[in-house]
This record gives C-alpha cells, sequence and structure tokens, in this order.
C-alpha cells in the first residue's frame, strides 16, 4: 500500500517549477514581499496557501488595470 503525501510547503526552487519562473525570479518576489515566506533556520519556505495569494493577487491587478 503506497501513501501519496502532499507537501505542507515549498522550497523557493518547488515554487519557481510550479510557477514557471526561474529560482532568481521567485528570490526576487520574496525579497520584495510580493510572495510571502518564512525563514525555517536556513531555509526559505512557502506554503500552499501563499503561492496560491500570489497568483490571486497577479489576477485581480491585470484585471483592474
Amino acid at each position: 500500500m503506497t501513501r501519496s503525501l502532499t507537501p505542507r510547503w515549498y522550497s523557493p526552487a518547488e515554487v519557481a517549477v510550479l510557477l514557471g519562473f526561474g529560482i532568481s525570479k521567485v528570490k526576487m518576489k520574496i525579497a520584495t514581499g510580493e510572495l510571502r515566506s518564512i525563514k525555517d533556520g536556513k531555509y526559505r519556505r512557502i506554503l500552499p496557501e501563499w503561492v496560491d495569494d500570489y497568483i490571486r493577487d497577479q489576477i485581480e491587478r491585470q484585471e483592474a488595470a
């Protein structure tokens, strides 16, 4: 019996793959506050909800323009 686990949070590299961005763009989005993240020891982590929030914000900006 194999159980599939869903990640509880992502690394910036995983978010880059999810969004189709380069890692440097994800790091820039984190640095500017556009993409929320936390520091866990020496690692930066991003919750799936924060990725969804980023996408939602981008859609709202496009619709408002």
